[in-house]
């Protein structure tokens, strides 16, 4: 299995559980790594084997721009199932992050793994 990634993904969304942060958008960053085996697509370097990363990005985008969850927590298990259930990849790792969540901190987040086996 070979590994796929996105990196930095921005996303606005309405997330978190402060009155204030229920009216506005903020920004999101997405990273993902995507468990595949890449090795029919690459013997025959035909798009129709391999993950097709702009529709998967798009499915992403369009799903959490239109979320409303408070927790990130939340946001990040259903993006994962998301993932796994339509598209065909084996595993996936999800890192969230919630960038100025915290004054002292560049950001805040979540990383999660998880496999359809």
């Amino acid at each position: 299995m070979q590994l796929i990634f996105i990196h930095e993904l921005k996303v606005e969304t309405i997330i978190g559980v402060h009155a204030w942060e229920r009216q506005l958008k903020q920004l999101l960053c997405l990273d993902l790594e995507l468990g595949y085996d890449i090795s029919q697509a690459a013997a025959t370097d035909e798009v129709a084997f391999a993950v097709d990363y702009a529709s998967l990005t798009e499915k992403m985008v369009i799903f959490i721009q239109n979320s409303q969850f408070k927790l990130i927590e939340t946001l990040a298990d259903q993006v994962a199932n998301i993932l796994l259930t339509d598209f065909p990849i084996q595993w996936l790792r999800l890192k969230l992050t919630k960038p100025g969540a915290l004054p002292q901190a560049k950001s805040v987040g979540i990383i999660v793994e998880r496999s359809k086996i």
